[in-house]
């Protein structure tokens, strides 16, 4: 689970694919290194299916229950994903993902969850149908009814559920086992067609949950399919961090598999905005499954690659249910393509240098400078980390007020990760104090060119228009030097947030 503002697109519900101009550039932020696999694919798409989950949540989870209870309650979120897996086979899916604490819900202490755990034998060490061989262990209801359910629908299905693993007891002061012998795991299951269970990975950044331990070593999962070659597993915070996601991803993995429990956090931190933007940023395919649940501010589920986003964001007003994503999307090739980092023609004359103000972004002190001329040129810098702006308003008399903003530090706040990131923000009133806040609507317009220049090569882009509408960058590139350019024109809709995202994962633990 992790926080982070809300909506959908005006198409609600419908897929959204924009094709890429030019992504090349963007590949080599992070994957010019990856050696490439060989696929054992005999088609060159497959057809992918998320769940975003409207889920029935334990009205008091922090008391304990009986197993039976346990089940009763899971029972009911399974009732739903079978009606959905065979929505998703009907419509041609070879893969179904279910997102994270889909089945059980969330806000457990470590010993109410007990009576929901299943021990999950590890597929690496032996072979295990459930659905065909539910005797050989006791307790497992879930991972059976999930077994038969990919068995039945004839598709990989991957779904979120909590996994018991008993531990060595030691008295040594570094012994990772709990002291009550056991560990408890945020778990990832994955299940080939005939129900044969073939990963599970225990979740390594968790988010605030008290029921769960961190894994005591760093698990880096996949698994293979017929269709597609290989598929990585990580969950939710796991994606702001290096492992394992990035680690999936230097490894030449290139489809991976994301369920979540995503609480918007805008301006920066929206589910689709920063799925799809790690989609760009590591030019892999992201198929991302969040739970619906509008008090929580849990929404936004999508099926993201480098050249299209099919996606959905429920906007004010939408009724509060489940949503299933189905897309054709291609089977990622080895990466082996020239990077082009020839630099843009600027606008003449260099960046001008305007009045600077700070104000808190996602609860970082950003250095921001105003966009209210016509057309600028401009740059603001947050100590040697600058960021520059060439822009256009396509509406010379746009009543909004826009920022563009640096930040280069340690972001401390709900999690602890360094960032450089160049944001142009819609602020949320007229005066500059408001910069930074959340914004969802807006109308304004522009023609931009945007740039940074990283000390990391780990750079997440992303372009997101009002009532939470995707954009997908007109050209992206990667120079030798670090420098990292957005380019767009022609908005469809006006700018709520335009961002380069890097992540400086090395400053972590300074």
């Amino acid at each position: 689970m992790i926080r982070v503002g809300a909506q959908l697109l005006s198409l609600w519900g419908r897929k959204q694919e924009e094709t890429m101009l030019f992504v090349a550039l963007l590949a080599s932020v992070y994957l010019a290194s990856v050696v490439g696999e060989t696929d054992p694919a005999v088609d060159s798409t497959y057809v992918a299916a998320v769940y975003e989950h409207k889920i029935i949540l334990n009205p008091n989870p922090r008391v304990p229950v009986s197993r039976h209870d346990a089940l009763q309650h899971m029972q009911k979120n399974l009732d739903i994903y079978e009606e959905q897996a065979a929505r998703a086979a009907q419509q041609g899916a070879q893969i179904l993902v279910f997102p994270e604490d889909g089945i059980h819900g969330f806000n457990f202490t470590r010993s109410s969850i007990a009576g929901y755990l299943e021990t999950i034998p590890d597929p690496q060490q032996e072979s295990w149908n459930p659905c065909t061989e539910p005797g050989r262990y006791n307790n497992t209801e879930v991972v059976q009814r999930l077994s038969c359910m990919a068995r039945h629908n004839n598709l990989y299905l991957v779904a979120n559920m909590p996994d018991l693993q008993p531990c060595p007891l030691d008295t040594s002061t570094s012994s990772s086992c709990p002291p009550d012998g056991r560990w408890q795991f945020n778990t990832n299951v994955a299940f080939r067609s005939d129900g044969l269970l073939v990963a599970r990975y225990h979740k390594q950044k968790l988010f605030f949950e008290e029921s769960f331990d961190t894994p005591p070593e760093l698990e880096v999962i996949t698994f293979d399919t017929p269709f597609a070659g290989k598929f990585g597993l990580f969950i939710c915070f796991d994606i702001l961090f290096h492992d394992p996601a990035v680690v999936l991803v230097e490894r030449g993995v290139r489809q991976l598999i994301f369920p979540t429990a995503w609480m918007n956090a805008l301006p920066l931190l929206d589910s689709v905005q920063f799925h799809r933007a790690f989609s760009l940023g590591a030019n892999v395919t992201l198929l991302a499954a969040n739970i619906r649940n509008d008090e929580r501010i849990m929404k936004g589920s999508g099926i993201y690659t480098p050249f299209s986003a099919t996606y959905h964001h429920a906007w004010k007003g939408d009724p509060e249910e489940g949503r299933l994503l189905v897309a054709r999307v291609p089977v990622l090739e080895p990466l082996g393509v020239k990077h082009n980092t020839a630099k843009e023609e600027g606008a003449g004359g260099g960046p001008s240098s305007y009045p600077t103000f700070v104000s808190s972004m996602m609860s970082d002190p950003f250095t921001f400078v105003h966009l209210n001329e016509t057309e600028g040129d401009v740059k603001v810098c947050n100590g040697t980390f600058c960021c520059h702006l060439q822009y256009r308003w396509l509406l010379q008399d746009h009543k909004e007020l826009y920022a563009l903003g640096a930040f280069a530090g340690l972001h401390v706040v709900d999690g602890r990760y360094a960032l450089q990131v160049c944001a142009i923000v819609r602020c949320a009133e007229l005066d500059q104090s408001s910069c930074g806040q959340v914004v969802e609507e807006a109308e304004s317009k522009m023609d931009f060119l945007l740039e940074g220049n990283f000390d990391t090569k780990y750079v997440y882009p992303s372009i997101l228009t009002s009532r939470m509408i995707l954009e997908q960058p007109e050209n992206l590139e990667k120079a030798a030097d670090g420098r990292v350019t957005m380019k767009h024109s022609n908005m469809k809709a006006g700018l709520v947030t335009a961002c380069l995202y890097g992540r400086m994962y090395h400053l972590d633990n300074e």
